[in-house]
């Protein structure tokens, strides 16, 4: 493979374009950034400067990200950004790709303004071959969405297919509706009344309430009790709580202040009486939501906590004039949320050529596909052996 990859390297760009091309993270000028951010053609709000640049500094296994930046003709103005990482660094496989950047949340779509989409996503473009890229892979990106159709229009011009390598469709919600209506269509009045049932059951407790911090000094607070939910339950016993490795609780720590300074990240939390039993983040860029994780008490699981804070967040967020979709960033077939937000867009793999009839992106194609493949079989028994354990008896004793 390092012998293909050798031969691969057709062209390299010189070294002074690729270390234009392809700059660190950090040197993009945060002012433009942010005024990028909200002249995006389609909201991501896990790249926004405060949270991308957190997850950069010190996030397990996605530190030091690059970025492809796009200016205008004048370059004074920021039009596009992609944060990238080579690809050997993300899947091992020395080929000359780069790859979008993974910023914990699963949304890697890249920023592109309203204004000028086809100039920068053109730009984009000219930066990942001017940094001696034969191809880019976008991980996690709207098929969709704004920014891909920006890409493809620009692709299809230069006579260039993006190739999807793998996608599934997750759940969204239309904030535009009306929320009893919107749950009452979704889960059907005999689970909203069972649903009810559990609630009252919850007052037992204390008096059931529903909270949110926003403020930079509340959230404080609120992000560490969301913290110790989160590890206290299933993620904490298998080691992916944020708060069990350094790295991660730093990052966390450092963005949801960050952007709570400009309303744009909120913790939400369901408490009775006094003790918080489930809590999530929450993500907005422009008219958009995030649901970022879930963290709850499992002592009180026979109540549905994580069911009840979703139904409590689908309220808030319809209630909110600012809102008009919220992306799930859930897996696909969630078995918790798919069945309360009934909407769904694609989210896939894609591999965009950089050059038309270019030998390298086949074996770049082929590389993924088989990468992919292994995967896939790998998680196959991985879902068995899982399966055979739930349903195996004890021995007898």
């Amino acid at each position: 493979m390092v012998d293909i990859a050798q031969q691969a390297a057709i062209h390299p760009a010189p070294a002074a374009d690729a270390t234009t091309a392809r700059v660190p993270l950090i040197a993009i000028d945060p002012g433009q950034w942010r005024a990028l951010a909200q002249r995006a053609i389609e909201p991501n709000g896990y790249y926004l400067p405060g949270w991308e640049l957190a997850v950069s500094a010190t996030a397990r296994g996605r530190t030091e990200a690059s970025a492809l930046p796009a200016f205008d003709g004048s370059s004074t103005r920021l039009i596009g950004l992609m944060p990238v990482i080579p690809l050997w660094r993300a899947v091992k496989i020395p080929l000359p790709a780069l790859v979008s950047a993974h910023p914990y949340g699963t949304l890697c779509s890249p920023l592109i303004d309203r204004d000028a989409p086809i100039e920068a996503a053109t730009r984009l473009l000219q930066q990942a071959r001017g940094a001696g890229a034969h191809a880019l892979v976008l991980n996690d990106v709207a098929l969709d969405g704004a920014a891909m159709t920006a890409l493809k229009q620009v692709l299809d011009r230069d006579g260039l297919k993006p190739r999807v390598l793998s996608s599934y469709v997750r759940a969204s919600l239309d904030a535009t509706q009306d929320d009893e209506t919107l749950l009452r269509e979704a889960l059907g009045t005999k689970k909203l009344k069972e649903l009810r049932r559990q609630r009252h059951r919850l007052e037992e407790h204390g008096p059931v309430s529903f909270d949110v911090a926003r403020r930079p000094d509340e959230i404080g607070p609120a992000l560490e009790t969301f913290l110790q939910l989160e590890a206290s339950g299933w993620k904490g016993k298998r080691g992916t709580s944020l708060v069990q490795h350094a790295g991660d609780a730093t990052f966390i720590r450092r963005a949801v202040p960050t952007l709570a300074e400009t309303a744009q990240c909120e913790i939400i939390m369901l408490r009775a009486g006094t003790t918080p039993i489930a809590a999530g983040i929450v993500l907005r860029h422009q008219d958009r939501a995030f649901f970022f994780k879930l963290g709850i008490d499992e002592r009180f699981a026979k109540y549905s906590p994580g069911v009840q804070l979703t139904l409590e967040l689908t309220r808030h967020l319809c209630a909110d004039p600012a809102i008009a979709s919220a992306d799930s960033t859930a897996s696909a077939d969630h078995p918790m949320i798919n069945p309360i937000w009934r909407g769904r867009f694609a989210i896939g793999d894609v591999l965009i050529p950089l050059r038309r009839h270019d030998p390298v992106v086949t074996l770049i194609h082929g590389a993924l596909l088989g990468r992919n493949a292994a995967h896939e079989a790998a998680r196959r028994v991985v879902r068995r052996l899982r399966t055979s354990a739930k349903t195996t008896p004890p021995p007898a004793r």
